[in-house]
């Protein structure tokens, strides 16, 4: 008889990460300037700097957001100054955007703070080992983000 879902032991694991990374991410949101872009617009900076010109339906569907949604979060992006639109030469009907000098400051200064307060939490609470891991978990926690099921 074929296996259904997870096994027990891969639920539990499943249960630890999502209870640290649910508990570690409100931190890190408690730990953001005060001030700064919306989580949307860092969102669609994140994106862009990790996987570099998209479309705008591409970041819509990234960030499973509706494309008319990301259309309103491009243009005031754009008006702002962090993003380039320019035409895809392959598409006409789509859009690429990409981010700017201005949007890569905006993103770096968001997330310098949090940086550094997990990199001084770490420093204080785990040995160089613990941090060994955690770079290995964090790396594990990427894939894990991009993976899809199989299509049926």
């Amino acid at each position: 008889m074929a296996r259904v879902g997870p096994d027990r032991a891969s639920v539990a694991a499943a249960d630890r990460v999502l209870a640290g990374v649910s508990r570690l991410g409100s931190r890190m949101r408690a730990e953001r300037p005060r001030t700064g872009p919306s989580l949307a617009v860092l969102g669609v900076l994140l994106r862009l700097s990790v996987r570099g010109t998209m479309t705008t339906g591409a970041l819509a569907a990234s960030l499973k957001v509706a494309p008319q949604s990301m259309t309103r979060i491009v243009a005031g992006m754009a008006e702002n100054g962090l993003i380039d639109r320019t035409p895809d030469p392959d598409d006409r009907r789509q859009i690429l955007v990409s981010m700017t000098e201005a949007g890569r400051r905006v993103f770096d200064e968001d997330t310098r703070t949090r940086r550094a307060w997990l990199a001084a939490a770490m420093d204080a609470e785990l040995t160089t080992a613990e941090r060994d891991v955690l770079r290995v978990a964090g790396d594990l926690m990427i894939r894990l983000a991009d993976w899809q099921p199989p299509a049926d």
